[in-house]
């Protein structure tokens, strides 16, 4: 049921680049939405029903003015964007300046002023419509690498707000930060809020030495002290990890369904009932190792270490970025790769490698891993990758096998899972041998480590953590803090 209406001031505001909702517009104009599905509005749509919540987003769709409505209880504020804006802020600076930038520029960023420019105008009108939704004394959860600006420009127009900020990809280290033209300006942005969180431990203290080496801002712990014209005599700010997660009990259900188990026989059927079933899925992008992880098994291959039809890899790539020339060329060398290997030692009806470039639904995929004996996560850097996670809620028969990069977020938390470094193939070739051939009483033992994390810390634990986390810091914020600036300045020193 969806409401248009302009609707009442919110006591908790959530800003992403996306609202939560695919928009469709039919030949009459008439505008219908459905659901989107995604683990943040998962963890959050029952507070934000019960407690008074509005969600700030672009529709997804270029030069679309949409009046604010209401969908499952949520109401829902959209931002348009414009055709130009949509390549230039969204296409161009976040995701061909920023997203290469943080992810260990794996490939170069390019740094052009107009993108920085409509960068700012596009997160200017973010804050605005946040600010005009939000009551008095609201809490506003930014979302995200392409809103880094917007918690400064909120807390100048409205210090009231408690504003929290998370961030779904990794930062960088300050040497690869410092690069950026901006710098200064991203982080004075991201400074507005209260808490800053980040993925992982090694991700808030690569911020936090960022803060000290290119703002004034003195750094203590995990915590920045700053003096505005807006927050006065002072406000801290706390930079930590909050590791996000899935909604990995309704996945375990998904997973443990007779109709999922007997499709997962079925695709292990339809693949030839290989001995053992390595499966990796992703998204198509550079960051996410797939060229490595199709070189080692390839090399198994080529060396006999994998015996004649012992193994098939089922690459699942779902397309990204069709129209950026990395993503082009990545494509393009990937089948290239998966070819060249089926070449040399496929056989009739008997593919070694089989890739998908599609995205399939949660059903499918749940019944994917139940089916795989091994995973392989081997991204070159990864905020989280929930795709670990998901592959250990579905395993509920306590079987199954983690290859996982160290470089990913999931390595902090699951400790269990066989580790790799995605650059050391030779490494790497041994660790997933390693894998297919574990004993089974070792695999049960690892997986029920794995799935003990998993279920425990599910994604609305990370959404109270955080929000707990936030609550505190803005009470904080609300009193004076001890000691001036100066004072503060004089004891880190």
């Amino acid at each position: 049921m969806h409401d248009s209406q302009e609707g009442p001031a919110q006591e908790f505001v959530v800003v992403a680049n996306r609202l939560p909702v695919d928009v469709s517009v039919d030949e009459d104009g008439t505008i219908s939405w459905i659901r989107a599905p995604g683990g943040l509005v998962t963890a959050l749509a029952p507070m934000m029903r019960s407690g008074g919540g509005a969600w700030v987003g672009w529709s997804g769709s270029a030069d679309l003015e949409l009046d604010p409505f209401t969908d499952d209880g949520i109401a829902m504020t959209p931002v348009p964007l414009s055709a130009a804006e949509i390549e230039e802020f969204y296409e161009g600076f976040s995701n061909a300046t920023l997203w290469p930038l943080y992810h260990d520029v794996i490939v170069d960023p390019e740094y052009h002023r107009e993108w920085w420019s409509v960068y700012r105008t596009v997160n200017e009108r973010f804050a605005a419509a946040a600010a005009a939704v939000a009551a008095p004394g609201a809490t506003v959860w930014v979302q995200d690498y392409q809103l880094q600006l917007v918690p400064a420009l909120l807390r100048s127009a409205r210090p009231d707000l408690h504003i929290g900020f998370f961030l779904h990809i990794p930062f960088p280290p300050m040497e690869l930060f410092g690069q950026l033209p901006w710098r200064h300006q991203v982080l004075e942005g991201l400074l507005g809020s209260d808490l800053i969180g980040f993925q992982r431990s090694g991700d808030a203290a690569n911020f936090l030495r960022s803060v000290r080496r290119f703002t004034a801002h003195p750094v203590r712990g995990q915590n920045v002290s700053i003096t505005t014209p807006f927050a006065n005599p002072g406000r801290t700010i706390r930079a930590g990890a909050f590791p996000i997660s899935l909604d990995s009990k309704a996945f375990n259900q998904l997973a443990n369904r007779p109709e999922t188990i007997e499709r997962a026989r079925q695709i292990r059927r339809d693949l030839g009932d290989p001995q053992v079933l390595l499966l990796g899925v992703d998204r198509l992008d550079y960051t996410k190792g797939i060229r490595h992880r199709i070189k080692a098994f390839g090399e198994m291959l080529a060396e006999g270490a994998i015996g004649n039809g012992e193994a098939v890899l089922v690459q699942v790539a779902s397309p990204s970025r069709e129209q950026v020339a990395e993503y082009v060329q990545l494509r393009s060398e990937v089948e290239e790769m998966v070819g060249r290997i089926n070449g040399d030692h496929a056989e009739i009806g008997r593919p070694v490698i089989h890739y998908l470039h599609h995205s399939y639904p949660a059903e499918e995929m749940a019944a994917m891993f139940r089916a795989a004996d091994v995973v392989l996560v081997t991204a070159l850097r990864d905020g989280m990758n929930l795709v670990a996670k998901e592959y250990v809620a579905a395993r509920s028969d306590l079987d199954g096998v983690l290859v996982l990069s160290e470089f990913a977020g999931a390595a902090d938390e699951l400790t269990s899972a066989l580790q790799v470094n995605p650059h050391d193939i030779e490494g790497m070739k041994t660790t997933i041998l390693s894998a297919m051939r574990m004993p089974r009483e070792q695999r049960r033992r690892r997986m029920r480590a794995l799935r003990r994390r998993v279920l425990t810390n599910d994604v609305a634990h990370w959404a109270r953590s955080f929000l707990t986390a936030l609550a505190h810091q803005g009470g904080l914020n609300q009193a004076p803090l001890p000691g001036s600036r100066t004072d503060v300045e004089a004891r880190d020193e």
